[in-house]
């Protein structure tokens, strides 16, 4: 029985992946990629699987001990995610819910659900109360802020890619005109009827944010996302109350209540969680509520694949943000045909490691 089952140990190892297209925006560029891996073993011989994006590769030598002391207080303990959750939060609040501690959280929770899932034999959106399908995605793989008379061919082939109807471009030049142009060029290669959800990834100021996206404001696009730093809710309020463009911010919500602070303060018209800092399944699981009470729809940021079963159980699911960063160090990626995330019907998350690549790209933790 599920209930009878137990945490025994945890894994955790650390890779640099080489991305396809370089990362290139505001917040620097990234050639590769760093992730951590997590195998949580069980007394049942089943192995939840979860991996963490932490951006940086020196974040690597704080986040993996963290996550080493969160499992080793687990030890023994059933296999309950929502128990688990509570404990380890409770267990940081001296040193604050946010930064490090919330991410070593998520990623163990994300791997105890997956536990928890392959030990009852179904997929997670299954055990969730769900059911398997398709979840519709935008292609986040590229158009950085790189050479514009790049973009309509790099835009084709996005589209092509999965057969995407949306796109995610990042804006944010010097000149308004190079935005405009990047625009002009990502239609082209795309075609017009491409939903484009544009991102600044912080990299403006208010005042400048309120120039830029004014002036972009009748460019038809779906959303603006993070044009200033996350945590100005005010200023993301008065930007939401001024565009006709919808705004997107959130994958900076460290926990349920900052997408409820967030909400209550009118600070965008769609939200975006990060599993790694919304506290992973469970974290997703509180959250998501929030944002359905307010009639607010809700999208993913990164892990796509533990993210399109969370789609499938929340009542104002909205767009997955599709990456394939994870891809190199999976055993099977998922598919995407016609602009759908297709989840596999596989127990758990559906996460296997390529052991093969995990060895080539493995680096300290």
């Amino acid at each position: 029985m599920v209930t009878s089952i137990t945490v025994k140990s945890v894994d955790v190892r650390a890779v640099s992946v080489p991305l396809r297209r370089p990362v290139v925006s505001k917040v620097g560029r990234f050639d590769n990629w760093p992730m951590i891996l997590i195998d949580l073993h069980t007394s049942g011989d089943i192995v939840g699987r979860s991996y963490l994006e932490p951006y940086l590769v020196n974040s690597v030598r704080y986040i993996a001990p963290a996550i080493r002391d969160l499992a080793a207080a687990c030890t023994g303990a059933a296999l309950s995610p929502l128990d688990a959750f509570q404990t380890n939060r409770r267990s940081l609040n001296l040193v604050g819910y946010g930064g490090v501690a919330a991410i070593a959280v998520a990623g163990l929770d994300m791997a105890l659900w997956d536990a928890l899932a392959k030990a009852a034999g179904l997929p997670l959106a299954t055990l969730l109360g769900g059911s398997l399908g398709p979840v519709p995605a935008y292609n986040s793989n590229g158009l950085w802020l790189t050479d514009v008379g790049t973009l309509a061919e790099e835009a084709a082939s996005l589209v092509a890619e999965g057969g995407f109807g949306a796109l995610k471009l990042r804006l944010g030049r010097d000149r308004l005109a190079d935005d405009l142009a990047a625009i002009r060029e990502v239609r082209k290669g795309a075609g017009d009827e491409v939903k484009l959800m544009v991102d600044f990834n912080q990299g403006l100021s208010l005042g400048d944010a309120l120039m830029r996206c004014h002036a972009l404001d009748d460019q038809g696009l779906y959303w603006f996302e993070e044009p200033i730093v996350y945590d100005n809710l005010a200023g993301y309020a008065q930007l939401a109350r001024e565009l006709r463009t919808p705004l997107q911010l959130g994958e900076n919500f460290y926990g349920p209540r900052d997408l409820f602070a967030a909400i209550k303060g009118g600070a965008g018209d769609y939200v975006m969680p990060d599993l790694m800092r919304i506290g992973g399944v469970s974290g997703w699981l509180r959250a998501a509520p929030i944002a359905a009470a307010a009639g607010i729809q809700i999208s993913t940021h990164l892990y796509p694949e533990v993210s399109a079963h969370l789609m499938r159980v929340s009542e104002t699911a909205h767009w997955l943000e599709w990456q394939d960063w994870a891809d190199p160090i999976l055993k099977e990626p998922f598919a995407v045909k016609a602009g759908y995330v297709e989840i596999p019907e596989r127990p758990g998350t559906g996460i296997e490691w390529n052991e093969e690549a995990v060895t080539r790209y493995r680096i300290a933790a």
